[in-house]
């Protein structure tokens, strides 16, 4: 029985010596997928930096794509439906990744510019897998938190949710986890242009870390210019790599598209690919999950209590797991390396991955930790 070709992009993570047994597998660069380079494969993984359309898949023997993302907006799917070409992604998999780039945005926001959390009413555009947690933990730091999803409203009924609008109007930080729709009447593309920032409370603050078309570029500089936004949080950009330098100059956190890319996210991906591959080719790894991620450098926090703020220790613990300026400067002081900061990001485990030993404990301190996701241990 002649064995799968499967064609890998070579920046997927846990992946090799996974499949070997089972398929020839060839691992490629994501730029180098072509025609040529997968006619003959029966199956591609790859992540969002391929597009998988007709001008790479016409006249291929490919019959599957998975996609180690949570982003599927890179697959053709009409195409692929109409040549019966399988497609997948991996929804949800680095949602508590993208959560704790959320946290340790706003505990650095508070941090940096002096406020309390519970002073501050975030909105959420898109409460999916990502905008959900996203939610949960807002609330769980003290803030108020305003919910936008027009499709969930459509399906679950409107309670619970308010307009764009409202939004816009009465938060005083605005997150965007929604999919790149290009048309339709939920269009994401440019959701964020000149009209909508002409809308939004003065001095607001914007966080984009869905998709860079969401937000229309030329309309995000002048907002921030005209000090209609205070500032802005951005991780996913437009034309990325290549991405606009006067943005990048006035991004109070600036990242290149790795808010997603904890080892677990990454992980979760890896794994969710595998299965629905080996589903779909009867290849048994119907429950695969990589059993190598590397710990965190400094998997215990230990902290006292006493004489702090129950938000302070919570930001201790958050920034300790992740201390997101180091992300951005390193984008501020070479954006030409987008690319490889991405390809070659350091390990980032999630809260789940750390231990907290508490000494002194404050009443509320502890379950805050804990429904954040860390362990914790309390003296």
């Amino acid at each position: 029985m002649k064995k799968v070709t499967i064609i890998a992009d070579e920046k997927i993570p846990f992946l090799r010596g996974v499949l070997e047994p089972f398929a020839e597998v060839i691992y490629l660069p994501g730029d180098s997928f072509n025609q040529v380079s997968i006619k003959h494969a029966d199956a591609l993984l790859v992540r969002t930096r391929t597009r998988c359309d007709e001008s790479l898949l016409e006249d291929t023997s490919v019959q599957f794509i998975a996609s180690a993302t949570i982003g599927f907006d890179h697959i053709d799917m009409k195409y692929c439906d109409s040549k019966k070409i399988a497609w997948y992604n991996a929804p949800g998999c680095n949602s508590a990744s993208v959560n704790q780039y959320l946290a340790a945005t706003l505990v650095e926001l508070a941090l940096q510019k002096d406020f309390r959390p519970e002073d501050k009413t975030l909105g959420i555009v898109g409460v999916g897998n990502v905008g959900s947690k996203v939610h949960r933990m807002a609330e769980s730091i003290g803030m108020k938190v305003r919910l936008n999803d027009p499709p969930r409203a459509r399906t679950e009924g409107s309670g619970g949710f308010v307009s764009l609008d409202e939004i816009i109007e009465t938060c005083d930080i605005v997150t965007l986890h929604v999919p790149l729709n290009m048309s339709g009447g939920d269009k994401t593309y440019h959701l964020f242009d000149d009209k909508t920032f002409r809308k939004m409370k003065p001095g607001c603050w914007l966080i984009n870390t869905s998709r860079g078309e969401v937000v229309e570029t030329g309309a995000l500089k002048s907002a921030l210019t005209s000090g209609k936004l205070n500032g802005a949080v951005i991780d996913v950009w437009h034309n990325e790599p290549f991405i606009d330098p006067e943005l990048l100059r006035r991004i109070f956190i600036s990242t290149p598209h790795i808010a997603g890319y904890s080892a677990d996210g990454k992980a979760n991906g890896t794994s969710q690919v595998v299965r629905s591959l080996a589903e779909h080719f009867d290849i048994p790894l119907r429950d695969f999950y990589p059993q190598s991620i590397p710990a965190p450098e400094v998997p215990e926090i230990i902290i006292d209590h006493s004489g702090l703020s129950r938000f302070q220790v919570i930001t201790q613990c958050i920034l300790h797991s992740y201390p997101i300026m180091k992300d951005h400067n390193l984008l501020q002081n070479d954006p030409g390396s987008f690319e490889l900061q991405r390809g070659n990001y350091p390990v980032r485990r999630e809260f789940r991955a750390y231990t907290v030993k508490l000494l002194n404990p404050l009443v509320g301190t502890i379950e805050t930790l804990e429904s954040l996701g860390f362990n914790v241990l309390a003296g």
